[in-house]
Order: C-alpha cells, then sequence, then structure tokens
C-alpha cells in the first residue's frame, strides 16, 4: 500500500479562511459542471439541521480528506450523507473504482443524479437511512469508507459498524470534535470512556485532521474531527464483546469512583474480580487501558460461569421451608 498521506492540520480558528473559490474537479479527464455552488442554489439545498447535515464545501479540504483515506486504487468507497455531493466529486476524481453514496434527502438525490450521470456508472446512490443498511448488502468485497458523517447518527452508525469490521477495510469519518476526541482518547485522558475502548480494542485509531466551525455551511455549534480507523487483524485482546460492554457500562456509569465501588452494581464481590484480573481496587475507569478491561470482562465471564455451575440453593419457601421447621413446625 503506498503512504498514507498527512494533510495539513486545521485546528485554529481564528486562521484565514480556507480558499474557496472554484476549483475544477474531474472525473477521469473529464471537469464535473456545473460548480457546487450552482448546483445548491438551482436545487435550493439548505442544509437540513434535522438530518444533522453541515455541508463541506471547500474544493481543497475535501482533496485532502480524499488523500487523508490512503490509496484508494481500485477500492469501493461508501460516503453516507453527501448532501450536494461535495465529498462525493473528490472521490470520483480518485482512482477510486465506485463510490456508493446513500442519502435519505430526497433534494439532495436529485442533485446527486446527474453527478451520477456524469460518473459514468461508478456512483451508485442508496436512498436510505444508513443505520437501515446491512453492508453485507452493498457488495460482496470490502469497503473503505469515507464520510463527512451527519451528525445526529454519526456514533450510533459507527458502533453499528464495529460489529460488521470484516466488511470494512479503512474508515476515515469525521465527527464532533468533542466525540472524535473520545474516539481516540488514550487511558488517563478526561475525554477516554467506553467508546474509546470498544473502538481501540477493534480498531488502530488515529486523529487526522481538525476543522473550525466556519469550515462548514451553514456552521455548527461545534468544530469538526477527521479521524481514520484501521480494523485489526484481531482484537487487542480477547474477551467476549457482550461481557465486554458490561464491564465498561458498571465502570463508567459512575467515572469518578474507584473500581471496587462501581463494579458493585456487576458483582457482589469486586475486589475478588479486581483482583483476578489483576487490576487496582482503588484504580478508576478512565486509568485503565483497553487490554486491562478485557481481562475484567474475562474474569467476569468466568464468575458468571462459575456461579451458574453452582448447586442451586434451596427456596425459602413452600416445602422448602417447612422443612427446615421440622415436624413440630407442621403440627403448629
Amino acid at each position: 500500500m503506498a503512504p498514507m498521506a498527512r494533510p495539513r492540520i486545521v485546528d485554529d480558528p481564528e486562521a484565514p479562511p480556507a480558499d474557496c473559490g472554484p476549483a475544477p474537479v474531474t472525473v477521469g479527464a473529464a471537469p464535473i459542471n456545473p460548480p457546487l455552488r450552482t448546483v445548491i442554489e438551482r436545487f435550493g439545498l439548505r442544509a437540513d439541521k434535522r438530518l444533522g447535515q453541515h455541508f463541506l464545501l471547500d474544493a481543497n479540504l475535501l482533496r485532502r480528506i480524499v488523500a487523508a483515506a490512503g490509496d484508494l486504487q481500485g477500492r469501493t468507497v461508501l460516503e453516507v450523507g453527501p448532501g450536494p455531493g461535495g465529498l462525493t466529486r473528490a472521490l470520483l476524481a480518485s482512482p477510486a473504482a465506485r463510490v456508493i453514496a446513500i442519502e435519505r434527502d430526497p433534494r439532495c438525490l436529485l442533485a446527486l443524479a446527474e453527478l451520477a450521470e456524469a460518473a459514468a456508472g461508478r456512483l451508485q446512490l442508496i436512498e436510505a437511512d444508513a443505520l437501515s443498511i446491512d453492508l453485507a448488502d452493498l457488495t460482496a468485497g470490502r469497503l473503505t469508507v469515507v464520510a463527512n458523517l451527519p451528525y445526529n447518527i454519526g456514533t450510533p452508525l459507527l458502533v453499528r459498524w464495529l460489529d460488521r469490521l470484516e466488511r470494512l477495510e479503512r474508515l476515515t469519518l469525521m465527527f464532533q470534535r468533542e466525540v472524535a476526541a473520545r474516539i481516540v482518547a488514550p487511558p488517563g485522558s478526561r475525554v477516554y470512556g467506553r467508546l474509546s475502548v470498544l473502538v481501540q480494542w477493534l480498531c488502530e485509531a488515529r486523529s487526522v485532521m481538525h476543522l473550525p466551525a466556519r469550515a462548514f455551511v451553514p456552521p455548527p455549534k461545534v468544530a469538526s474531527s477527521l479521524i481514520q480507523l484501521t480494523p485489526r487483524p484481531q482484537p487487542l485482546a480477547p474477551a467476549d464483546k457482550a461481557c465486554l460492554e458490561r464491564v465498561l457500562a458498571a465502570a463508567f456509569q459512575q467515572r469518578r469512583k474507584m473500581l471496587r465501588a462501581s463494579l458493585r452494581s456487576l458483582t457482589d464481590r469486586p475486589e475478588a474480580l479486581l483482583e483476578a484480573a489483576e487490576v487496582p481496587p482503588t484504580a478508576r475507569a478512565e486509568q485503565i487501558d483497553v487490554a486491562g478491561f478485557c481481562r475484567l470482562a474475562n474474569r467476569y465471564q468466568a464468575s458468571i460461569g462459575e456461579a451458574s455451575a453452582r448447586p442451586a440453593t434451596p427456596s425459602a419457601s413452600g416445602t422448602d421451608r417447612r422443612s427446615r421447621r421440622g415436624p413440630a413446625a407442621d403440627g403448629a
């Protein structure tokens, strides 16, 4: 694989605006016309906040995002929430074999239809809610995801994709900056949490680029960040996902408490669980790395098995209660 391009980090809200002038975008050798802003005006495409839409129109930034996605030669790229098609155009100008764009806004689909016609079979449009799409229905091979995700579905969509990583080669995703920070946060960070552990357990995660709010139309109330996730061949450490999720829920529910206290919602013997997992009982959730949480999940799973293997305790009602009272009790 060719070395991954490293775009300039745009993280200064006071920096001069990026060049938003018209830059030619081509599909193959042919330029895509008309310009993006003309398309937006012609179709009356105003971002709908109910759909979490914030359009990114700067051609230079869009090219940087595509460059950050790495080698797209011959790959099938999945884009979610293309809106008027700014990022879609940049993807079509790359050597990607095909772009699959999922969009639920019928206004945008009308504009994208013209782009699909110009792309001569390289752009497939799907009108749907991305949360309802099974990746296996899109293509037989693996997908490379490049998307400026709608704010209102970004996190649930990522959590859903974590269960289908065998279908994904690489994900380059735009999130609200606070969400992106949680995803890539290391142990010890104040924003390290359940999402950090789950994502980093299954993927290598890194921050690529920060964008100020004014890079978008309309400007959101928060800044955004581009991150890249590369699925690991195997999870970082062995663990049952359901048990890991239960441990994380208990540990981070009251993140400022010591684990010997926060894990009482999970087991009546938290100190024994922590000792078996070689985790200090006085540690807090944000101090435990991914491998440590996997050890806790494994010990928790083992404790469940041990509990189910124990003989059932006699019931405190009915004939059992009478038998413990003895014959005299029955005749009272």
